[in-house]
């Protein structure tokens, strides 16, 4: 084959034989250029022939899991049109994903072309080169070519397939544009494993060390330490009034983009801020902002070692106990509902801050230390707003992520839904991928149709999610930003992948000044006051002030009627206005103690009651006596009259 010459002359000239997948499995090769000789039906044609695609429930409806011909010999193929000449260097193969059916490929051969007409089959030797291909449908197999080829066509020519099945697959193809300049980035875009990640965050503290400080919050079952980067003008210390910011990546080990994204943050911030980019600095100055890019870092260990194509859909994802740490926290949906349904007044059961269950805390709960360490992390610091980074869809979701009644699907808000979508909308309406119009959906859902985001129990119930624990559990409001079709994409997107989220990462930390915020002080002393409650008037939400009696409230825009307590003080009621631009409206309060706390802190120190005191303790035991002989009269005059009435009616009763 003449191009054999070239693509010889290419590698004398050192190029870069690891060479990226085209795209089919991060949809950046396009529907039209994927082309079979057959297929089933619409559901099974060529574009459905995707690494990793997933399928619907339903066999034979428009989103099946494989390309499959429709005819069972060897003159079957799936042809992909690279649109430019590329050096093709390996095909990734897998089976079927069906729960219905078992369809693979067992062996193939691989054909090339610079035209789709001439097609040479590709040779190993002077035979006719045979590619392994799968004994399962799930587990993805690399086949390489014996010698790397240029050409535009490539073609999987399948030979053997499963005995009880059908010619099915799905397919990456792995080729380097020979067109394409290489370009020099200023980010680190590559996938690190557990010592690089450590050297890249320890890099980014020795550029930055005024505004970044790295500090663990535990460690995993293997031993490995989570590490959490902070970015402040004021690092390792909570400022007054400064809300605490923070971005969870690498729930599920496999799910590699969101870690990568979450050090090129780190990196960028602290690059924009020595330039003096004002918005950088506004940022840095205004947030305390903690990045903690691998919370499963085993998982991804596994996935890392297995390769980006190569771990399929879900090796990595668990910790290496087995355990979905997205099912891990305490399920405290539940525990509200129940307790709401068996209440005579709803509005008596605790809304927030509910205590984890005694069950959950014991040695024996099957509870992974990478859950406890983000759970204790959680409690430590008074976090206002959160984004947990997954992979393998492009959607936003937000609360609730448990369904009422366990339904499978059922769309289940929160009391701050309006805000949650919020949320949600700014993320996903700046996100380059997301946001464009004429994007193909990843596997078998529009999430198009919903503008890209979903409450999570209308997509599928998670009960134990890490987001509803957040919200129910402290202040922090949180969604998942599924952030694209390939779970673990090739070292080459991560760049394009970079632009794509870089504004919807950097928009979505500026909402952590949205809405209310202020300090509960006490009126003598000027202290601020930990634990007060901050009630919005119809948001069956509240919140409450942290150490230093800060506070804050995120809100859409409106007229809010505020109501602040805390035990042992007197209500204090305020109106507060939230406009439209993104800063926090100062609303403060004052609370002033009662009588009796004021009697229990004296008698606690053994002081003396002073006399002014003694005067408002003796009028409120009065007003208390007047309130309940009143009480006790209206109860006679009732009984009386009833007597009277039973007298009227012939009736007496004793």
């Amino acid at each position: 084959m003449t191009n054999y010459f070239i693509a010889q002359k290419v590698l004398s000239l050192g190029f870069l034989l690891d060479c990226p997948p085209l795209g089919l499995e991060s949809l950046l090769v396009d529907d039209s250029q994927m082309q079979a000789s057959s297929y089933q039906r619409m559901g099974l044609g060529p574009h459905r022939g995707r690494l990793n695609i997933q399928s619907g429930i339903e066999d034979g409806d428009l989103y099946d899991g494989a390309w499959c011909a429709d005819y069972k010999d060897r003159h079957q193929w799936l042809e992909v049109d690279a649109l430019h000449l590329t050096l093709f260097t390996g095909v990734i193969l897998q089976g079927r994903n069906s729960i219905w059916s078992w369809d693979w490929v067992e062996t193939y051969k691989v054909q090339l072309s610079n035209d789709s007409v001439n097609w040479e089959t590709c040779m190993n030797g002077t035979e006719e080169a045979i590619f392994q291909g799968n004994q399962n449908p799930e587990i993805p197999v690399l086949g390489l070519l014996p010698v790397p080829t240029i050409a535009r066509f490539i073609r999987i020519n399948p030979q053997t397939w499963y005995f009880n099945g059908t010619i099915c697959l799905r397919a990456e193809i792995l080729g380097c544009n020979v067109d394409k300049p290489v370009s020099k980035e200023t980010l680190d875009f590559r996938h690190h494993n557990y010592k690089e990640m450590r050297k890249l965050m320890k890099s980014v503290t020795e550029e930055c060390p005024d505004i970044t400080r790295i500090y663990t919050i535990g460690k995993s079952y293997m031993g490995l330490k989570l590490y959490v980067m902070e970015i402040s003008d004021n690092p390792g210390k909570h400022e007054l009034g400064e809300p605490e910011f923070r971005y969870v990546a690498g729930m599920h080990g496999n799910e590699a983009l969101g870690r990568e994204l979450v050090l090129n943050l780190m990196q960028y911030i602290c690059r924009e801020y020595k330039k003096g980019n004002q918005r950088i600095v506004r940022l840095v100055t205004e947030t305390r902002i903690h990045l903690l890019p691998s919370m499963n870092p085993d998982g991804y260990e596994v996935a890392y070692n297995k390769g980006s194509e190569l771990a399929g859909w879900a090796e990595g994802r668990y910790t290496f106990e087995g355990i979905d740490l997205n099912h891990n926290f305490p399920d405290l949906n539940n525990i509200m509902w129940d307790a709401q349904e068996k209440a005579e007044e709803k509005s008596k059961v605790s809304n927030h801050y509910i205590p984890i269950p005694e069950y959950y805390t014991q040695e024996d709960a099957l509870v992974a230390p990478e859950t406890r360490a983000v759970i204790s992390w959680m409690q430590n610091i008074p976090f206002v707003l959160s984004a947990n980074l997954h992979g393998g869809e492009l959607v936003v979701t937000y609360p609730f992520d448990c369904t009422r009644d366990w339904a499978p699907q059922e769309d289940t808000p929160t009391a701050d839904n309006a805000f949650f979508r919020w949320l949600a909308t700014v993320y996903a309406s700046t996100n380059l991928v997301m946001a464009n119009p004429e994007r193909r959906i990843c596997h078998y859902e529009d999430f198009q149709a919903h503008n890209n985001i979903i409450n999570g129990g209308a997509w599928h119930t998670v009960p134990g999610s890490m987001n509803d624990f957040s919200y129910l559990h402290t202040n922090c409001f949180e969604v998942t930003v599924e952030l694209s079709c390939d779970k673990f994409p090739h070292a080459s997107e991560l760049p394009i992948e970079w632009e794509n989220n870089k504004e919807s990462l950097l928009v979505y930390m500026e909402q952590v000044h949205r809405g209310i915020k202020g300090v509960v002080r006490d009126k003598m002393t000027k202290q601020g006051l930990a634990d007060a409650v901050i009630k919005v008037e119809d948001h069956d939400h509240d919140i409450r002030s942290a150490a230093d009696g800060d506070y804050w409230r995120l809100l859409n825009p409106g007229e809010y009627k505020v109501v602040v307590w805390a035990e042992g003080y007197f209500p204090s009621v305020r109106h507060c206005h939230v406009g439209l631009e993104p800063h926090p409206t100062i609303c403060d309060f004052t609370l002033t103690k009662t009588p009796l706390q004021q009697l229990k802190e004296i008698r606690a120190k053994g002081g003396k009651i002073p006399q002014d005191l003694q005067l408002r303790l003796r009028a409120l035991r009065l007003r208390k006596l007047r309130a309940s002989t009143k009480l006790i009269n209206r109860r006679r005059q009732s009984q009386q009259l009833q007597r009277r009435r039973a007298r009227s009616a012939g009736v007496w009763r004793a």
